[in-house]
């Protein structure tokens, strides 16, 4: 009984440091007279939960403020040098790896493609041990100051838990990944301090959770958001932050029919929204249709190309009509797709966010915004607005750290003594 009346005290404690640390990371500065009612704590344990988190250098005062006739208040903020995080982003076209201080301040990057290699598990595996690498090199600091390292992967992601357990497992069926133990295999390739977690998760996830936190879907109670690359993904968002509860979930979104025996997609279906969407499938339609593209041009290449042909401004020669009604198309098959968000899960906001996403965006939205009006239920559509994502092309990456970051969080600034290796 005694034993679990201290477990009782502190997870009570634990909590209590949770919630003072979520705060402050959200809403800070503050000061603990204001922590009170943010948190529902009283002042002793606001005093008690502050003083130690100074004394290990995980909050740190703010200056001070002036109080109605009172003695000025200290504000207090979490110390953006307390911890180093790494995020990675194992995209369609690139590994992309960031390290970041715990403001999400980027300290050094890299980045690998893979254009030439596609998606050779070793390879990537290869990559992200020497992007580790070359990030804490780069900022010059050890790995024993990181707090974690998050990676988002395009496809369905399953913790394998049980005996022998490998950890994450991905099934990415566009990039000729089956059941990949990616944890077990990143595990044994990179040295890492044994209180260093890692989290593996889909790529769209993690860009809904940054655009949650930090982006275009703050401060709403549910978002849908979309990513769209060479592939097309989405996820769905609950609630904002952490100490919310939030709860998301992947939508295979990409592999949504939108046109019945349709164009064959990369996972071998017909009529996927990716087949129309995605920026690979943007490239190959404007070859067939003539598009003038060499014949060894990049997904990246190829999407600026069409973009320019459709809308060349004033300066340049006229829009392409072929390019334009491609756009057209490509804009409708969105918007359908969009409705089926709205639809299925009556979101107060729709972010469309990936590189793809982000450079079509500009020019189509406003035929995305009528087509989805078109095709959604109107009740449900006039409540749902449809934006771009706010963190640009590297949001996957920024998500990712959030992955290591929500766990810190929700251990009130305590890192765990060990984790398990596989």
């Amino acid at each position: 009984m005694a034993e679990r009346n201290r477990r009782t005290v502190r997870d009570l404690r634990r909590g209590n440091r949770a919630r003072v640390l979520q705060r402050l990371y959200f809403d800070g500065p503050l000061s603990r007279q204001e922590l009170g009612p943010a948190t529902g704590l009283s002042s002793g344990s606001i005093s008690n939960v502050v003083a130690e988190l100074v004394a290990e250098g995980v909050l740190e005062e703010a200056g001070v403020v002036d109080s109605d006739g009172g003695r000025p208040r200290t504000l207090l903020r979490v110390t953006p040098t307390s911890g180093l995080l790494i995020g990675i982003d194992i995209g369609e076209t690139r590994v992309r790896v960031e390290l970041f201080d715990l403001s999400l301040t980027e300290l050094a990057r890299t980045e690998r493609l893979l254009a030439q290699h596609g998606y050779d598990v070793e390879r990537i595996v290869a990559h992200v041990r020497t992007g580790i690498a070359d990030v804490l090199d780069e900022a010059g600091v050890g790995a024993e100051r990181l707090l974690g390292i998050g990676i988002g992967v395009p496809g369905i992601i399953e913790q394998d838990t049980g005996a022998g357990a490998t950890g994450a497992i991905v099934h990415g069926q566009t990039i000729g990944w089956s059941a990949v133990p990616l944890e077990k295999l990143l595990l044994d390739a990179v040295e890492l301090p044994a209180e260093v977690p890692v989290f593996i998760d889909n790529g769209a996830k993690t860009l809904g959770q940054a655009e949650m936190w930090f982006g275009g879907g703050r401060g709403s109670r549910e978002a849908a958001v979309a990513l769209i690359g060479s592939g097309v993904g989405a996820c769905v968002v609950h609630a904002a932050t952490p100490d919310e509860n939030a709860r998301s979930s992947a939508l295979e979104w990409g592999h949504t029919t939108v046109q019945i025996r349709g164009r064959r997609c990369r996972c071998g279906s017909l009529g996927c929204l990716e087949a129309y969407a995605g920026a690979e499938a943007l490239r190959e339609r404007w070859q067939e249709a003539g598009g003038p593209l060499p014949a060894d041009a990049d997904d990246e290449t190829a999407l600026a190309a069409l973009l320019a042909a459709a809308f060349p401004g004033e300066e340049g020669p006229k829009p392409d009509p072929v390019a334009l009604s491609l756009l057209d198309d490509t804009a409708e098959y969105l918007g359908a797709a969009v409705a089926d968000l709205i639809n299925l899960f009556r979101p107060e906001r729709i972010l469309i966010g990936g590189w793809a996403g982000l450079l079509i965006g500009p020019h189509l939205l406003p035929e995305v915004r009528r087509y989805a009006g078109e095709y959604a239920l109107r009740h449900a559509a006039d409540r749902t607005t449809i934006e771009l994502g706010r963190l640009g092309p590297d949001a996957v990456t920024v998500g990712a750290a959030t992955l290591p970051l929500a766990d810190f969080l929700a251990r009130g600034g305590s890192r765990p003594a060990t984790v398990r290796r596989a």
